[in-house]
This record gives C-alpha cells, structure tokens and sequence, in this order.
C-alpha cells in the first residue's frame, strides 16, 4: 500500500484538509455575501487567502532550510498526495520548473461541494502568493486552469534573473 505524504500538522492530505476548510468557507461565504455583499466579501476572501499563501510559502522556505527552484520543486508531491492533481512534468531545472495539471481534484471537490464560484479563490489564487513567500526571485506564470474550465493548468515556474547594472 502506498503511503501518502500527509500534512505533518494535521496528518491529511491536503486535498482533504481543502475540503474541510471549504466545508467551513463555504457556508460562511454565503451567509456573508447574503448579509454585506458580494463583492466585499470575495475581496476579504481573496486578501486573507492570499496572505495565508503567502505565510505559507514563507514556512514551506523555512522547513527546507532552502529557498531555490529545485527545493520548491521537491514539493510537489505534498500537493499530489492521494491523486489530488495529474501531472505532465514538461521541465525542471535549476531556473525552471513547468508542468500541466490535467486533472485536478480540488476543482472537482469545489464543483461537487456546490462552491465552484469560490473554487478559484480558495485554491488556485494560493498558487502565485505561496511561490512569492517562498521566494521573490521566482515567478509563476499560469495563463489558465481547470478550474476556469479549460482542458489544463499551465504552471510555468522560472527564477527571475537579476539586472546587473541595477547593484
């Protein structure tokens, strides 16, 4: 049987811990958006969502005592535990890392808890803060995911180069 790597806090995948956090969200998402308004509301989603990432990134750096391409690439497995995403590792180096996501199962779990409005915010926004707290020197470029409804995410990571006239 194969093991999967589990969040060392919790001991769930994080596909699972996304579910309960989004049985949670959810729910309040709607009371709220009912009681102040939608777009508030998905503003302050997105502003806490993206300072947990960011957090996040920061603590992911720090854990691995390294901050490079390759150490951020090592983590990939924490976010494919249990078939959470499919694959297609296109590069990986040094000052790349590119791959497409065709399939994703958190978008799955958003649409089948009737949260597919939020599914976005609540996972693939994550995505550019978590690489920023990690590291400011590595970009991601995503021009579109499963979660918008096309057929992959395109995630393009690469280590920003530095100008040298700049110093």
């Amino acid at each position: 049987m194969d093991e999967q790597p589990k969040d060392p806090r919790v001991g769930i995948t994080l596909l699972e811990r996304r579910e309960i956090e989004a049985a949670i969200v959810g729910p309040l998402m709607r009371a709220f958006i009912a009681r102040f308004g939608e777009d508030a509301c998905r503003e302050v989603l997105a502003e806490v969502i993206q300072s947990l990432a960011r957090s996040s990134g920061e603590a992911l750096a720090e854990s691995l005592g390294r901050n490079d391409l390759e150490a951020f690439a090592g983590t990939i497995e924490t976010w494919t535990a249990g078939g959470a995403l499919g694959l297609n590792l296109l590069d990986s180096g040094p000052e790349t890392l590119s791959f497409d996501v065709t399939r994703c199962r958190y978008a799955e779990m958003y649409r089948r808890l009737g949260l597919e409005d939020l599914g976005a915010t609540l996972s693939c926004l994550r995505d550019f803060e978590l690489v920023a707290g990690f590291n400011e020197d590595i970009e991601l470029v995503r021009t579109q995911t499963l979660m918008q409804g096309t057929s992959h995410c395109d995630f393009r990571f690469r280590t920003k180069t530095k100008n040298t006239s700049d110093s």
